[in-house]
């Protein structure tokens, strides 16, 4: 905070004056502030009445360069950067007469605004580059301790907040590292911005022919670059084997993630935790929330799903799916975690459960399972827009197969026809399908898979582990493929073992065989024309 030598100091220059007025009248008329500002900002407060020195009168040096050039001078950047706790710095200040600032109200000119709009040249969009925002900002950010930095309308009540007295000064400390963390963040996306627009193959043809850059080649890519950058997290013991280090980063620590998750109890989650706990989440988010699901996962794979009118029901139909490779698996229930379903929880040897909450009746009876991880997070249902995967040299980038209902491409390309059973379970097994590594057989009855064969280099071999796994319930049951049947061998063991319909995506040569195969054993085939390959 300010030194008692000078009243509290605030520079404010926005683009956006979203709630501007409000906070200002309120630093000045009820905490006695003095306000510097300049250009735009400083002209929506002097309008409005209210005291504002302006930044050319406070350094003494006026505007320069049309205005690209305001703030950047050693009398603002000293008042923010100094650290008031050292003799050596609170000398500066007063040998140079500069006074310390407390407040930093900053947000950015609208570059990517700017360059979203139709015929916006390459000098247009140059223009909109902020300099002296981001670097105000970023001093602020650094000097947390006693400046605070304010980037979005949203926070001024929770500054004021603060300077009502009503926040001790841990809570102060607290909130000005937080703020300066967003800072951060925010820079960190503007620059992302400028470099994804500069990246564009087309600017270079905006350049004068003089300029040596406009005989330079086209880029390779056809498409804008893509960063990606994560903030640290946590760094985990070890990867997917105990001799591989571990870091765990996140994008955007104020989305949606599993960063977010409240950890009830249980050791620190590990590497493969957090893989299967991504597969459960993926899997659970197919069905919503309306009726109880439980998906439980092994090694990536969903190796038990079901539905129940209850969520205990729903788990114990999961785990019986395939209790041999339950054991050790992870949990993942769309509904809040009560004390008939944690009851059935603390019996197996499970890694981790994830609820959307979580009853004290239920937190108390797992808590008698030290080592068993449990987990909060109510926004399960939203997943990465896109998928990465590295490769050598570089990485491959995807949209994200995200979870649909639509049947509007489904076929039923049989004879036979399905009935409304079949239905709720073609479509049940066709979303679990879609989770499981390929070659991807589901084999499902009454809402609870029975019998799934994941990853096998060849698909009729998966379709008789999941036989296998389903055994006598195969009969009457349904089956869900990730692919089309090349040949028509899996459609008949399928129907020598009972199954009653078969759904996949259709699209092979040989579809009149498997079709012709399916009508000969009386099986129901639906095509969706579309496929769901997980490698």
């Amino acid at each position: 905070m300010p030194s008692q030598d000078f009243l509290p100091l605030a520079l404010l220059s926005v683009s956006d004056k979203t709630g501007l007025i409000p906070f200002a009248q309120a630093l000045v008329q009820k905490h006695d502030f003095q306000l510097l500002s300049s250009g735009g900002t400083a002209k929506a407060l002097s309008e409005a009445g209210i005291p504002v020195t302006p930044v050319s009168t406070h350094t003494g040096v006026p505007e320069i360069l049309g205005g690209r050039v305001k703030t950047l001078h050693p009398r603002i950047h000293g008042g923010i950067l100094a650290r008031l706790e050292r003799s050596d710095d609170r000398a500066d200040l007063e040998a140079l007469g500069i006074p310390p600032i407390c407040l930093v109200v900053v947000n950015f000119y609208p570059f990517e605004k700017t360059v979203a709009e139709a015929g916006v040249s390459l000098a247009q969009a140059t223009e909109q580059i902020d300099i002296g925002g981001p670097t105000l900002v970023r001093a602020a950010a650094k000097n947390y301790t006693h400046v605070t930095v304010l980037t979005d309308p949203a926070q001024y009540p929770q500054y004021l907040e603060l300077l009502s007295g009503s926040w001790g000064e841990g809570e102060g400390l607290a909130f000005r590292f937080q703020c300066a963390r967003r800072a951060f963040e925010q820079v960190l996306a503007y620059d992302r911005a400028i470099v994804a627009y500069f990246a564009r193959p087309e600017l270079l043809q905006q350049l004068q022919p003089a300029d040596p850059l406009s005989a330079a080649p086209p880029s390779p890519s056809q498409g804008k670059t893509f960063q990606l950058q994560g903030i640290p997290w946590q760094t985990l013991r070890y990867g997917e084997n105990p001799h591989q280090a571990a870091r765990w980063y996140v994008v955007d620590p104020a989305a949606p993630g599993w960063h977010q998750a409240k950890q009830l109890q249980g050791k620190e989650l590990s590497y493969n935790n957090l893989l299967d706990l991504e597969a459960a989440r993926a899997t659970m988010a197919e069905f919503g929330s309306e009726t109880a699901v439980a998906v439980v996962v092994k090694h990536n794979n969903p190796c038990g799903v079901a539905l129940r009118p209850l969520l205990a029901e729903a788990f114990r139909a999961a785990f019986a799916a395939d209790s041999v490779s339950a054991f050790g698996g992870i949990v993942a229930l769309n509904q809040t975690l009560d004390e008939d379903t944690a009851q059935l929880l603390v019996e197996p040897f499970l890694e981790c459960v994830v609820a959307p909450d979580c009853t004290l009746a239920a937190a108390k009876l797992l808590s008698a399972k030290k080592n068993l991880r449990v987990l909060i997070w109510p926004d399960w249902r939203v997943g990465p827009a896109q998928t990465i995967r590295t490769l050598a040299g570089g990485f491959l980038l995807q949209e994200a197969d995200l979870p649909s209902s639509s049947q509007g491409s489904w076929r039923v390309v049989t004879e036979q026809q399905p009935t409304p059973e079949e239905w709720a379970d073609l479509e049940f097994a066709w979303k679990v399908c879609k989770h499981v590594k390929s070659n991807a057989i589901v084999i499902a009855k009454q809402g609870q898979t029975i019998g799934i064969g994941a990853g096998q280099m060849n698909r009729v071999g998966a379709v008789e582990i999941a036989l296998q796994q389903a055994g006598a319930q195969a009969a009457g049951a349904v089956l869900a493929s990730d692919g089309f049947f090349p040949f028509t061998d899996s459609v008949e063991a399928a129907a020598r073992a009972g199954i009653r319909a078969i759904i996949q995506p259709g699209g092979s040569i040989r579809d009149p065989d498997s079709i012709a195969a399916a009508n000969a054993a009386g099986v129901v085939m639906i095509c969706t024309g579309r496929r769901h390959f997980l490698h």
